[in-house]
């Protein structure tokens, strides 16, 4: 069997917000009581994996893919990767409905879409199949059997406290222009991204300090369909037309962009409309992709959270071997995570803020790239 290294984070229950601060919490839930059925899941010969993946347009979901892959096939298990086009949900459930009908034993499932996949589950739990979501919520099933994430609302926490830091906002009271770039609508993860990051910026934006000249403060309105580096683009594309922002304009300090996609899409539209690194705002992304890295270190982007998916990827595979072995799964949080039809026990990895002041301890050490990879000189 393959040894696994697990660099996750052992925290503990993660506490939930309080409302005086402003973010709503949901009511605690009980655990699903656990059927026969599901006791004796434990006891099955566990030999093939199925791994459902969106799309192959996003390095994050090229690697997450190849890391499991690559584990769970040198732990001595068959794998069926899919991914599903380039988020296509339909194709998604097809693919998933295959992997049942093909003798699955497990399913790890990114969803494209948090709420498409409730029915085609039904199948996977009237067989015993064991169902992860891995990244993304599965909502609206009692067929999913954990959750492996990162701790997401801190990863916008993350982002929004770099801005904070970079503006200077603790130590002066001077005005800021900042635009909000949120996640994809249909996915559950982006609000927690929000609600993290919201939690800092908040107080700024309602003492004035950060201005939101668009007005788009609402997450509906700072939605980006599929994290599309292209939308993106578009809208920030708009937002300089109907704001002025440039060079010559109106000035621009920062945008909170919720992941690395949508951070190039701003960098691209900003770019063409003349700015250059020695003007640029402050940029956030996530994910550490290799564009948007090359962006940091030519000035172009501020930061990325980098989320070593070869740390989530190892902690599928422990949670597979423990399902396979019988052995009781470990996770650090049973409160969070309510998919709509109970709590999901979930395992909670550490996300790290990412500059061109560590990231080569942080990414070339740690060999997740090279310094070719980069096209920079050691």
């Amino acid at each position: 069997m393959l040894i696994l290294l697990i660099g996750c984070g052992n925290n503990d229950k993660k506490e939930v917000s309080d409302p005086e601060d402003g973010i709503e919490t949901q009511e605690e839930v009980p655990e699903k009581d656990e059927t026969p059925e599901e006791a004796d899941k434990t006891t099955d010969d566990i030999s093939k994996i199925g791994i459902s993946m969106p799309t192959k347009s996003l390095q994050r979901w090229n690697q997450d893919g190849s890391y499991m892959q690559e584990m769970l096939t040198e732990a001595g298990y068959e794998v069926d990767l899919q991914y599903a086009g380039d988020n296509d949900i339909s194709l998604q459930v097809s693919q998933v409905e295959n992997m049942i009908t093909s003798g699955c034993d497990v399913l790890v499932i990114t969803a494209i879409d948090a709420s498409s996949l409730s029915e085609v589950l039904k199948s996977a739990e009237e067989k015993n199949i064991h169902v992860i979501a891995y990244d993304r919520l599965i909502l609206n099933t009692d067929a999913l059997s954990y959750y492996v994430t990162f701790d997401n609302e801190v990863v916008g926490e993350l982002q929004a406290q770099y801005i904070v830091d970079a503006l200077d906002l603790d130590e002066s009271d001077e005005p800021h222009n900042i635009e909000l770039v949120a996640g994809a609508p249909d996915d559950n993860t982006a609000n927690f991204f929000w609600t993290g990051s919201m939690r800092v910026l908040e107080p700024y934006l309602e003492s004035g300090q950060l201005i939101v000249p668009s007005g788009q403060t609402a997450q509906e309105q700072a939605a980006t369909i599929e994290y599309s580096m292209e939308e993106s683009q578009k809208r920030m594309e708009n937002l300089i037309s109907a704001q002025g922002y440039g060079s010559e304009g109106t000035e621009l300090s920062a945008v909170l962009a919720v992941n690395d996609s949508t951070a190039n899409g701003v960098t691209n539209a900003l770019i063409a409309a003349g700015l250059t690194a020695e003007n640029f705002p402050v940029i956030t992304g996530q994910d550490c992709d290799i564009a948007s890295m090359k962006n940091i270190l030519n000035g172009t982007q501020s930061m990325s959270v980098f989320k070593d998916t070869r740390d989530s990827s190892a902690r599928v595979v422990k949670m597979v071997e423990s399902i396979a072995s019988g052995q009781e799964v470990e996770v650090n949080d049973t409160e969070t995570y309510d998919n709509g039809n109970g709590i999901v026990p979930a395992y909670l990895c550490d996300p790290v803020s990412c500059t061109i002041d560590n990231y080569e301890e942080l990414l070339i050490e740690s060999g997740y790239y090279t310094y070719d990879d980069l096209d920079v000189e050691p």
